[in-house]
């Protein structure tokens, strides 16, 4: 019925093109419009550039239009198209403005901070999906309602995407964010972690493990334990204080006491930061003792009577 109406519509506001002339499809066939004309498909349509075949279809969509409909609509205004590449159909798609996934979840994520007052990471339902407006509609796109549940963080939204469009149904979940001190760049073992190695970003917080270290003073400064990855959360056992003393090195091993002062050489039998006690073997008498790293290379021993020196 439609493509009956829309034949009788070419017929009765179309005068007849130039009279037999010999027409070429066009290899890409794209409109802009509500219609598809001939002279969408043909170049040279002449006179009957404006006559309409079919409705175009969706904006951002695609349909194809039959061969033999095309053939007679044009015949009808004197274009004569000989399909000589034997196509079957031509298909015809449509312009839009495109409303992507990602811009959806950056108005979902604003809607729900200025409803919650937190930071949100929206995950549609479908990650590939887009919206389309026609090429020259005005506004949008803009969220017409939302509904949330913040226990289980599923949503559900209507978004026109343009002034007047019928609102499209959208849904997914939102998940609180918090912003987490991460390295900016892989940091090696042993090595010792400056302000500038950071940087913050938003970090989903059902994934936020409860040794993470979310406070910069907690990082900067310390010695990182092994090789760190950048853009992740850092965790408690990923940092210790910088180690002043290494295993087997040589350190002055100090003895203190009212009115006394001694001091050897011995060998550390472990790592140690600064304020940790530590095992050294004292190269003279050859006791291992306990002392209390004070420094680079340096370790105090208490004046306890107990202590072999």
């Amino acid at each position: 019925m439609i493509r009956t109406s829309l034949i009788a519509l070419a017929c009765l506001t179309t005068a007849p093109a130039l009279a037999g002339e010999a027409v070429v499809l066009r290899e890409t066939v794209t409109v802009e419009g509500g219609h598809v004309t001939l002279g969408d498909l043909f170049a040279n349509a002449g006179d009957a550039a404006e006559v309409v075949l079919a409705r175009a279809p969706a904006p951002g969509s695609r349909t194809s239009i039959d061969v033999g409909y095309v053939q007679r609509i044009a015949a009808q205004h004197d274009l004569d198209w000989a399909n000589a590449g034997g196509v079957h159909r031509v298909a015809v798609s449509r312009l839009s403005r495109a409303v992507s996934a990602d811009m959806l979840t950056d108005m979902l994520e604003g809607e729900l901070f200025a409803r919650t007052g937190e930071a949100h990471e929206v995950q549609l339902s479908n990650s590939a999906m887009a919206l389309h407006a026609p090429v020259g509609s005005f506004g949008g796109p803009q969220i017409v309602s939302l509904n949330f549940d913040s226990r289980s963080g599923m949503l559900a939204a209507e978004v026109a995407p343009y002034d007047g469009a019928n609102p499209v149904r959208v849904t997914g979940r939102g998940h609180v964010t918090v912003d987490v001190p991460v390295l900016a760049r892989p940091v090696a073992a042993d090595q010792t972690i400056t302000e500038d190695d950071l940087v913050w970003i938003s970090w989903r917080s059902d994934r936020v493990r409860p040794d993470a270290v979310l406070s910069a003073d907690g990082i900067v400064g310390q010695e990182t334990r092994r090789a760190l990855r950048p853009n992740e959360p850092l965790r408690v056992y990923d940092l210790q204080q910088p180690q002043l003393v290494a295993r087997g090195e040589l350190v002055t091993l100090v003895f203190e006491a009212p009115g006394l002062q001694l001091s050897v050489r011995a060998r550390a039998l472990e790592n140690a930061a600064e304020g940790e006690l530590a095992r050294f073997v004292n190269l003279q008498s050859n006791r291992t003792v306990e002392a209390l790293v004070d420094g680079p290379g340096r370790a105090r021993v208490g004046a306890s009577p107990a202590v072999a020196f």
